[in-house]
C-alpha cells in the first residue's frame, strides 16, 4: 500500500479522528478504560498520546516487515482525508520520540486491554467448538524468536548450545489457552525460555471454568495439571507420556479402563488423595508405513463410557491440534519475517506480544480490508 507524506501544521489529533478506523475493531472506550486503570494517562498534552501509542503497538503487526514510523505513517493514513478537509496536517515523529512514548506508556496497559476484551466466543452453531455441551479448550506453549540485545537476553535468556558457542538469538516463551472451534486465544502467559511450559500451564487454567473440556499434550501431564483442572470445575483429556503406567481398576465395555492417578511426595505429605480417572488407548495406523503406527493413550475425567464413548474422545482429542495450527498462524504466516518480535527492551517487548495477540483475534481484519481497498470506500 503506498505511503502518503504528512507535513506539520498542527500536532493535535482529537480522540475522535485517531480511533475513527480502529473503533470497528476495538472499541475507544476499551482503549481508553485500559489507559485509566493502569494510570499512564498523560497529564499534558502530547504529539503521540497514549491511544494512539496502544493503536500503534497492535498495528506495528500487521506491517511487521515496516519500519515504526512507516507503521505510523499507515496507522493515520485514513485520517488524510480529514486533513484535507480541515487544512491541517501532522508531521511523523522521529524513531526516538515513538520509542519513548512507548517506554511511558509501559506494559499493563496491553495485558489489560487483551484481558479485557478476548473471551471465548463460539456458539452451539460454531463448527468443531463444543463436545456434547463441553466448550473445547486447549493448552500448549512456544517460544518466539527476540532481537539479539542485552537486555532482553539478561531478562528472557538463551536456550542451551554447544560449549564454546551462543544461540543466536534469545527465546521469549509464550503459553496459551485457546478456544477451539475460533482459534481464539482468550489468555497467555509470556515468561523467560528457562521457565518451564508445565509452571505457566497451571497459571493458566485462572481461566478455565465448568462447562469447558481442555486439552493438553503429553508434555504437560501431571498430577498437578489434573487436580488444579478439576479444582476449578473442568474436564480435560490429555495424552500421556509413554512411561506413564496406570493398573486397570475396572474394565469398560468400550475398551477404556477406570484407575487412580496418584499424588508425588510433595503433594501426598500436603494430604491430596488420590483422583480417580479413566483410560482410553487406541493406535493410529499409517497406511503408507503400517510399522509405524502412533500408540495414544489419554486420561480423562469423563468416566461416563455411555455419554462419552472411547471412539468419541479417541476422535475429538484431534481438536488439541487446533492450538498447533494457531501458533503456526501466529509464528509464520502473520508476521513472515525471521525474528518473531521487533522491540529491543523487554516491556517493549511484552507489549508488542500482547499486541500481536490482540491482532490474531480477528479483531483487525474488517481494517485491513478498509485499508487494502482504500479509506474512501470506509469514508462513504
Amino acid at each position: 500500500m503506498p505511503l502518503k507524506k504528512l507535513l506539520l501544521e498542527s500536532p493535535k489529533l482529537k480522540s475522535k479522528e485517531i480511533f475513527k478506523a480502529i473503533e470497528i475493531a476495538i472499541p475507544s472506550t476499551a482503549i481508553e478504560a485500559a489507559i485509566l486503570k493502569t494510570k499512564v494517562k498523560e497529564k499534558r498534552h502530547r504529539g503521540l498520546p497514549s491511544q494512539l501509542v496502544v493503536c500503534l503497538i497492535i498495528a506495528m503487526s500487521l506491517w511487521s516487515k515496516d519500519s515504526m514510523r512507516d507503521v505510523l505513517k499507515n496507522l493515520i493514513d485514513c485520517l488524510n482525508e480529514v486533513g484535507l478537509k480541515t487544512g491541517k496536517y501532522w508531521k511523523i515523529p522521529c524513531k526516538a520520540a515513538i520509542s519513548q512514548a512507548r517506554q511511558r506508556l509501559g506494559a499493563g496497559v496491553m495485558t489489560q486491554l487483551f484481558h479485557q476484551l478476548v473471551k471465548p466466543m463460539a456458539t452451539v452453531e460454531t463448527v468443531g467448538a463444543f463436545l456434547k455441551g463441553l466448550r473445547i479448550i486447549a493448552i500448549d506453549g512456544t517460544c518466539l524468536d527476540i532481537p539479539d540485545s542485552d537486555e532482553n537476553a539478561r531478562v528472557f535468556g538463551r536456550p542451551g548450545s554447544r560449549l564454546g558457542t551462543r544461540a543466536a538469538f534469545p527465546k521469549a516463551r509464550l503459553v496459551i489457552l485457546l478456544e477451539a472451534g475460533t482459534h481464539l486465544i482468550f489468555d497467555a502467559l509470556i515468561c523467560p525460555y528457562k521457565i518451564g511450559e508445565r509452571v505457566r500451564a497451571l497459571r493458566l487454567l485462572r481461566s478455565v471454568t465448568q462447562e469447558m473440556l481442555l486439552m493438553w499434550d503429553r508434555g504437560l501431564h501431571s498430577y498437578a495439571m489434573v487436580e488444579a483442572t478439576v479444582s476449578k470445575g473442568c474436564d480435560y483429556l490429555g495424552r500421556i507420556p509413554s512411561n506413564v503406567k496406570f493398573t486397570n481398576e475396572i474394565q469398560q465395555k468400550d475398551g477404556s479402563y477406570l484407575s487412580l492417578i496418584y499424588p508425588p511426595g510433595k503433594f501426598r505429605k500436603k494430604g491430596f488423595p488420590p483422583i480417580k480417572i479413566r483410560v482410553v488407548e487406541y493406535k493410529v495406523e499409517n497406511l503408507e508405513k503400517p510399522e509405524a503406527e502412533t500408540r495414544y493413550r489419554l486420561i480423562t475425567s469423563l468416566l461416563d463410557p455411555k455419554k462419552f464413548p472411547a471412539k468419541l474422545l479417541a476422535c475429538e482429542y484431534h481438536q488439541r491440534w487446533e492450538v498447533e495450527n494457531t501458533i503456526d498462524e501466529l509464528k509464520l504466516h502473520l508476521l513472515e519475517r525471521k525474528t518473531h518480535i521487533r522491540s529491543q527492551r523487554p516491556k517493549e517487548l511484552v507489549q508488542e506480544i500482547y499486541g500481536l495477540l490482540d491482532l490474531l483475534q480477528n479483531y483487525f481484519y474488517v481494517i485491513v480490508e478498509v485499508w487494502l481497498f482504500g479509506t474512501a470506500k470506509f469514508n462513504s
